[in-house]
């Protein structure tokens, strides 16, 4: 069978980017290597000190991952997906080979045209219910991709998440250093990475549930309070290594995927796993024997505008093997 070739590489590509990363730092890459297209991780834009284990840019560059399966899949190419392939290379996220071909399914397609619609909303939502159907197919698309995805139900699993989620928070807004790279990665501009301070969330006040990043100083406007049973949702997986926080990324973006197919938004709520007593604290409040790899809100809200990304032509690496440049660069 065929090998991948440029047109692949870079439809592959053009989905990936399309994938949340923390702070929207973008840490991956894409290159062509005998025939495969590989997923990597960028060391560059590993974030030092929010992450400095790795396990956001190996999320990120999983739901990249799913991003380029899908692209695949829809031009009628599906990839079989090997991770982590190689001991020598651990920058080697993924490797796609092409598997049989065949027509997209229906879920591929519905899933594919919802990446560029797909943004982290972290303005307050309506104060709707998800409806059950909805919840049932987001736990479903965590299951596929070989997660577990656990919905708060009640005021009292909402407050001791709360609880959590807070206390993270608080340890985190005490670290200099921590607040300094945030702040490097806010910006007023256009850059093509980084979080623009539109896209932040309003200034917190204390009635507020949940902690929110505060990208900015920007004020919400007035009767726009958070929704007061917001619907949080954990996902998780069975490990806690590498390859198992990158099938998390996959699963992270088939739920973000399927939520923005059913009309929903979400944000990513990351404290509670960057510090790791809370993230203990959550795991055995979920009486779970896998470890969360990140929490969500998911509910109905205004629709919200892409953040930037940076070219294809930037994300795409020659193999060094052959000496041949991967299109574009």
């Amino acid at each position: 069978m065929n090998g991948y070739g440029e047109a692949e590489l870079r439809a592959a590509a053009e989905a990936g980017i399309r994938a949340p990363s923390m702070h929207n730092s973008q840490p991956w890459q894409f290159r062509l290597r005998d025939g495969a297209i590989e997923v990597l991780a960028d060391p560059a834009r590993q974030l030092g000190v929010a992450d400095w284990s790795g396990w956001a840019a190996r999320l990120a560059c999983g739901a990249a991952t799913y991003n380029a399966r899908l692209a695949l899949a829809v031009h009628g190419r599906p990839a079989e997906v090997s991770l982590r392939p190689d001991s020598g290379e651990p920058n080697v996220i993924a490797r796609l080979t092409p598997g049989r071909e065949r027509p997209p399914t229906y879920a591929e397609q519905d899933l594919h045209a919802a990446i560029p619609r797909r943004h982290s909303n972290r303005a307050p939502f309506w104060p709707d219910p998800v409806p059950a159907d909805a919840r049932v197919r987001l736990i479903e698309a965590a299951r596929i991709e070989s997660a577990w995805l656990d919905l708060l139900v009640g005021m009292t699993a909402l407050a001791g998440f709360a609880e959590i989620a807070g206390s993270a928070d608080r340890v985190l807004r005490r670290d200099d250093r921590y607040q300094a790279e945030l702040i490097s990665w806010t910006h007023a501009d256009h850059a093509a990475d980084g979080v623009p301070v539109t896209a932040g969330a309003p200034r917190a006040e204390p009635q507020d549930l949940l902690p929110q990043r505060s990208f900015g100083d920007r004020r919400r406007a007035p009767g726009r309070d958070y929704e007061p049973e917001p619907l949080i949702a954990v996902l998780g997986v069975s490990g806690d290594r590498p390859i198992d926080q990158i099938t998390a990324g996959q699963a992270l973006q088939r739920v973000l995927l399927t939520a923005t197919d059913a009309g929903l938004s979400a944000s990513m709520i990351s404290q509670p796993i960057e510090v790791p007593t809370a993230r203990d604290q959550l795991r055995r409040s979920l009486g779970r024997t896998g470890f969360p790899q990140l929490t969500l809100r998911i509910g109905y809200g205004t629709p919200r505008s892409a953040t930037p990304r940076r070219a294809v032509a930037d994300v795409l690496l020659a193999d060094e093997r052959t000496g041949l440049r991967s299109p574009g660069t």
